[in-house]
């Protein structure tokens, strides 16, 4: 392989021709251009600082694919430098080693040549580039600018020998067995037969290797010789003006290779044989007019490519150490020395690079950092696509000339010509960078950098929104949307896991009021409570949103969140509240899995518990008013009592026989008159049981439905309706009739007013006249009655996990609030954890 750009010409024209050495050279620019185009748009973006591609890509894109696209591209410069320093030996072995099959040298063929001794000369002029990159970027900038003048001079002086070298013959001597043989090159001079001849490709063996050349193999050597263009943004954090020099230097270097290339590639094909470009890299010696210059320009060209990719590889690999993606892992690689350079990261750069010498032919790793290259030239497009796409107000570079079309193309690019060039190579680049991700997704600390990954999902989720049309709803893809308000998680822990089972794929806020006034305070106090909450739902796990408010009062905060909750068409219809008892709260998040773990502290952003003697926030009256004004507003709600002493994970790990069960009570037990199963409270009780039953957590669980029954009633054409109904809903559910004759009784026999209060207006009437007709307003409801109907819940066995049971909706008397929540109260006292629920809106269809 050639180890220079100006032999890499001939060794593409040798093999390819002039028409595909054009084409090879036209493609690799092209996707070169294209990723400059994003580089010097992120470049110009903001303040670059040490890392180069890395820094852009990791800053954009987010620390998982900025960390392992650095070890990628850390990987692709390291073997970048040992695939130059081992061209170097090749050039070196060429002009000054033994001839193959002599012991003894002459003139200045000198150097002994096998695989150690080669291996040497490599470590040797490793070290060399070891030492400029020790003492600092600044004198590797004065030996990278006095390596530019001397190999402008000597390609200068390559471009006049075409013009000014006769026509010669040229020997070649080719390794041969344990021998050599000879065969004749010549240069003619400008002669159309020879262009004629070079113009169709020719492929044949390299003589370094003895493999059999092809288009994807020549141009994974091609390739490695225009990589070049990272240089000046691996320097980012050593140049003072970063975003004005990478842009200007960047683009004349690709502008002044392209051309250069070009040219060259034509001269070589006018004047010099296929065999002599083929089988003699080192023929602009044989041809110039002054041969050591050409050599010495050769030698600094590689030289300073292999100086180029260890300095560049040793900032990457200091940039990553300095971000902490990968721990103490890459601890050392931190030190710098007193001036700033990062003398650690060069050492450890160059000790991974000794290892990649070891390979012992280039041919072995050029197809494996073009691969690398070529995904990191990728990776830079989509991270200059995705800042483009994801339209950030912030996203202002100064550099213009790009457009997403450029990014698309460059991706596309580097993709195709990967799988091209090596699809074995390319997989394995794409598994092990995927391996990276997930390591640093799992492993790797949060960062402060930003994701792009938010503003894409924002960008998006606001074009959804705005198509999410509510005048478009159908019943049949209704969900429910879940608001749970939640006075202190202390207590609610396992309210919120369990609402989270009821959401099926819904939007679920969790909300809480704040009794403040913000006209008395400085600043607003919810701010600092914001990352308490999402702590809290991360830690739980649930997929909840979080929405905070400031109010006088707990039912005016609640109205707030009811009307404000959301966004177009994704707005809570459900209101889910907890139980109002005496009953003494419980630090359920102590106990709860996710903050037992010894690592794990429980959040101390939220407040201790309220004391069992201290008075609530909330009043009896307001509580109730909180359930009118939901109902007001079309709102379906649910009531959760003694939610907190649900075991989930013993209740559904224990034993399968009898599995765990959900009983629903879809009737109105506080109403025996009005005992229907298919008014629309009844049927969104059934949903809500059937929603629970569809979470993976509860699908073990069974759902039995009671239906009571009088006698006389034709118990089993009601059942054989209720399971008609079923059937057309497709739940799947077990039906169990349940005489309550004896509870209904009581409640007609005696009707009651409020305690201590008269009888009902037409009570009198009603008993002299003997009428079965049951009392319709709930006043006339009495404790008796109600006591036994939550006998009659509690006798059905087994115990279930938890139970649904029809609410009633609050009277119209605001006056009496209590009484209506007394008697709930009774209803569901002792049953464990219960889910009273009210719906206003229709959720069940039988249509396709």
């Amino acid at each position: 392989m050639p180890a220079a750009p100006p032999s890499s010409a001939g060794f593409v024209v040798g093999h390819a021709g002039l028409y595909q050495a054009l084409a090879m050279f036209a493609v690799a620019y092209f996707i070169i251009g294209m990723t400059v185009l994003s580089v010097c748009a992120i470049a110009t973006n903001g303040a670059l600082d040490a890392g180069g591609a890395y820094y852009m890509i990791s800053r954009a894109l987010g620390p998982e694919f900025g960390g392992s696209i650095g070890i990628m591209f850390f990987l692709a410069n390291v073997c970048g430098s040992a695939l130059y320093v081992l061209g170097l030996v090749e050039a070196v072995v060429d002009s000054f080693g033994i001839p193959p099959g002599q012991k003894v040298g002459a003139g200045v063929h000198v150097l002994p040549q096998s695989y150690w001794y080669e291996l040497l000369y490599g470590t040797v002029l490793l070290a060399l580039c070891l030492l400029v990159c020790l003492v600092g970027a600044s004198i590797y900038a004065k030996a990278t600018f006095l390596i530019f003048l001397i190999v402008a001079g000597v390609l200068g002086t390559i471009l006049v020998s075409f013009f000014a070298t006769q026509p010669i013959g040229v020997p070649i001597r080719l390794p041969y067995f344990n021998g050599s043989e000879t065969e004749n090159g010549s240069f003619t001079g400008f002669s159309l037969a020879t262009l004629r001849d070079n113009l169709g490709g020719g492929y044949g063996v390299d003589y370094t290797t003895g493999q059999m050349m092809s288009f994807s193999s020549v141009f994974a050597v091609m390739f490695n010789g225009c990589t070049g263009i990272m240089a000046g943004s691996n320097m980012s954090g050593d140049l003072k003006r970063p975003s004005y020099s990478i842009p200007r230097g960047t683009i004349s270097a690709v502008l002044f290779t392209y051309l250069i290339y070009n040219l060259l590639a034509f001269l070589m094909c006018a004047t010099c044989s296929r065999t002599l470009l083929q089988k003699d890299y080192g023929f602009l010696r044989d041809i110039s007019i002054f041969p050591p210059l050409v050599t010495v320009g050769i030698y600094a060209a590689t030289l300073s490519a292999a100086m180029s990719n260890l300095i560049g590889a040793s900032r990457i690999l200091y940039a990553l150490a300095r971000d902490d993606l990968f721990g103490r892992a890459l601890v050392l690689a931190k030190k710098t020395s007193a001036s700033g350079n990062p003398v650690m990261a060069v050492i450890l750069s160059w000790l991974v690079v000794q290892l990649v010498l070891f390979s012992g032919k280039l041919n072995t790793i050029a197809g494996v950092v073009t691969t690398f290259f070529l995904l990191v030239y990728a990776t830079v497009n989509l991270a200059c696509l995705a800042l483009e796409w994801a339209s950030a107000p912030n996203f202002r570079p100064t550099f213009r000339y790009f457009t997403w079309h450029t990014c698309l193309l460059g991706i596309a690019g580097c993709c195709v010509m990967m799988f091209l060039i090596s699809p074995v190579s390319a997989s394995a680049s794409l598994g092990f960078l995927l391996l990276l991700l997930l390591a640093l997704h799992y492993l790797s600390p949060s960062s402060t950098w930003g994701y792009i990954s938010q503003a894409l999902i924002f960008h998006q989720v606001r074009k959804y929104l705005l198509m999410l049309d509510v005048r478009k709803d159908h019943v049949k893809f209704w969900r429910p949307q879940m608001l749970l308000m939640v006075q202190n998680p202390r207590g609610s822990a396992r309210l919120i896991d369990f609402v989270n089972d009821l959401k099926k794929s819904g939007l679920y806020v969790l909300g809480h009021v704040e009794l403040q006034d913000l006209d008395t305070l400085p600043s607003d106090p919810l701010q600092p409570q914001q990352d308490s909450w999402l702590s809290l739902v991360d830690k739980l796990n649930v997929k909840a949103f979080v929405s905070l408010t400031l109010a006088p009062s707990v039912r005016h905060g609640v109205r707030q969140l009811l009307f404000t909750s959301g966004l177009g068409g994704m707005r809570p219809n459900t209101l889910v509240l907890g139980f109002y008892d005496d009953a003494a709260p419980q630090d359920g998040l102590a106990r709860h899995p996710a903050f037992t773990s010894a690592r794990e502290e429980v959040p101390l952003g939220f407040p201790p518990l309220r004391a069992p003697a201290a008075p609530k926030l909330l009043s009896a009256r307001e509580y109730v008013g909180i359930v009118a004004d939901a109902l007001k507003m079309l709102r379906n709600v649910l009531l959760a009592r003694q939610l907190e002493s649900l075991d989930k994970a013993w209740e559904l790990r224990r034993a399968a026989s009898p599995p765990p069960a959900i009983h629903v009570w879809p009737v109105n037990l506080l109403r025996p008159d009005s005992a229907r199963y298919a008014d629309t409270c009844s049927l969104f009780l059934l949903q809500m049981a059937c929603v629970l039953n569809m979470a993976r957590a509860w699908r073990r669980a069974h759902l039995r439905l009671f239906l009571c029954v009088e006698a006389g009633a034709m118990p089993h054409a009601q059942e054989e309706k209720l399971r008609q109904l079923l059937k057309d809903l497709r739940i799947q559910a077990q039906i169990q009739l349940v005489p309550w004759d004896a509870v209904t009784r009581l409640h007609w026999q005696t009707p009651r007013g409020p305690p201590g209060g008269p009888a009902p207006i037409g009570a009198a009437e009603e008993e002299e006249e003997g009428s079965v007709n049951y009392p319709a307003n709930a006043t006339q409801v009495s404790d008796e009655y109600v006591c036994a109907a939550n006998k009659l819940v509690l006798e059905q066995s087994p115990t279930p996990a938890v139970r649904f049971l029809y609410l009633p909706r609050p009277p119209a008397d605001t006056s009496l609030y209590p009484l209506y929540l007394h008697q709930l109260e009774l209803l569901t006292r002792g049953l464990g954890p219960t889910v009273l629920v009210h719906g206003v809106s229709a959720v069940t269809s039988t249509q396709l």
